[in-house]
């Protein structure tokens, strides 16, 4: 695609079905949206446009770090002030997926964070999200699945809580349970009843880690917290060991190259090492993390592999049919899904 030009390779991107396992609702507002939010409750922040924009996404000439991009995430806390702006941004970020053309999305949300700055109730909070996510999916035809967040740096008794009303909502579209956060000073070994409790009532299992941490955080998401995928692990190919152990048993890593560049864990964005895992035999799926805060979408991730990592369009379907087949659907659902995507990759690859 390297000779087209950059609107024909918009096109040709924007064009590709597409599945996405690994996208943060609260790291997914629009920034029309905000400003929207923030004059509707007089939110103390600079009505400056540029002042504001710093706080809430990745500028050029700002540090890329772990701080600087956890960060954003202090700010977004303060828009969600009403049951009505989180169903809002719920469907507009699922709308926002169908007109990427995402056939199949898990999005994860933290809900200590939808509901800290108004104390709503979590589990109120937590079927907000689910009501307007499920009535997003079929007004805009993306299947849809939602897992459920907790955080390194709260309280284990916080994320009981939340697991506990994840698993009374596993049959209404929550799917999963996630730990994120600051894996550099919080690796998670505390929440390792948390995650056995979520497993055993039939929750999947997916972990951030080899991230901002070293590769052998990778070993404990998946020994310890009975991690299925990893989120991030980029740093797996840091230590041999862990990639033999991940690719003998096939865990599925979620990597964000973006996201990843833009948080210091990767110095340069053209040395990312989505391609070297792939070669090293891994299972890689391509996702945004934060769209809204990276200034992104999954289009735009799909060229970055293929225009600037050196991945071939081969390459790139496949890792979409990992992502696929490693979606926590029912297995009949999900054969579905990879079937589908196998037969419209054939019909492309004849027109």
């Amino acid at each position: 695609m390297s000779s087209t030009t950059p609107q024909r390779q918009r096109i040709f991107y924007k064009s590709i079905p597409k599945v996405e396992l690994h996208r943060h609702l609260e790291g997914s507002l629009n920034l029309p949206t905000m400003i929207e939010i923030a004059k509707k409750y007089d939110l103390d922040l600079p009505k400056n446009p540029d002042e504001f924009r710093s706080l809430v996404q990745v500028m050029d000439g700002e540090p890329f770090t772990i701080q600087n991009f956890l960060s954003k995430f202090g700010t977004l806390r303060k828009f969600y002030q009403s049951p009505e702006v989180i169903k809002k941004i719920t469907k507009q970020t699922i709308a926002q997926a169908a007109e990427d053309n995402i056939r199949y999305l898990e999005l994860r949300f933290t809900p200590v964070a939808l509901t800290r700055i108004r104390d709503f109730p979590l589990g109120e909070a937590m079927d907000w999200v689910i009501e307007s996510a499920n009535e997003a999916a079929e007004k805009y035809g993306v299947m849809t699945n939602l897992i459920a967040n907790v955080n390194r740096h709260e309280s284990v008794a916080l994320a009981e809580e939340v697991t506990k009303l994840a698993i009374e909502r596993k049959n209404k579209g929550i799917v999963a349970l996630d730990i994120g956060g600051n894996e550099a000073e919080f690796p998670g070994e505390e929440f390792t009843g948390v995650f056995r409790e979520a497993k055993q009532a039939g929750l999947n299992i997916t972990v951030h880690a080899g991230e901002w941490g070293p590769a052998e955080n990778i070993v404990m998401a998946v020994e310890t917290l009975g991690a299925q995928r990893i989120g991030h692990g980029v740093r797996v190919m840091e230590n041999e060991n862990v990639v033999a152990m991940t690719r003998e048993r096939e865990i599925v890593f979620e990597v964000c190259p973006t996201s990843n560049y833009q948080s210091g864990v990767t110095e340069d964005i053209y040395n990312h090492p989505l391609k070297r895992m792939i070669d090293a035999g891994l299972e890689v799926t391509i996702n945004t993390d934060d769209p809204g805060i990276s200034q992104i979408d999954l289009s735009d991730e799909y060229e970055l592999a293929c225009e600037s990592l050196g991945l071939d369009l081969t390459a790139l379907q496949e890792s979409i049919l990992v992502a696929a087949r490693a979606a926590f659907l029912s297995e009949k659902t999900r054969k579905m899904l990879v079937s589908s995507l196998e037969n419209e990759f054939k019909l492309n690859g004849k027109s």
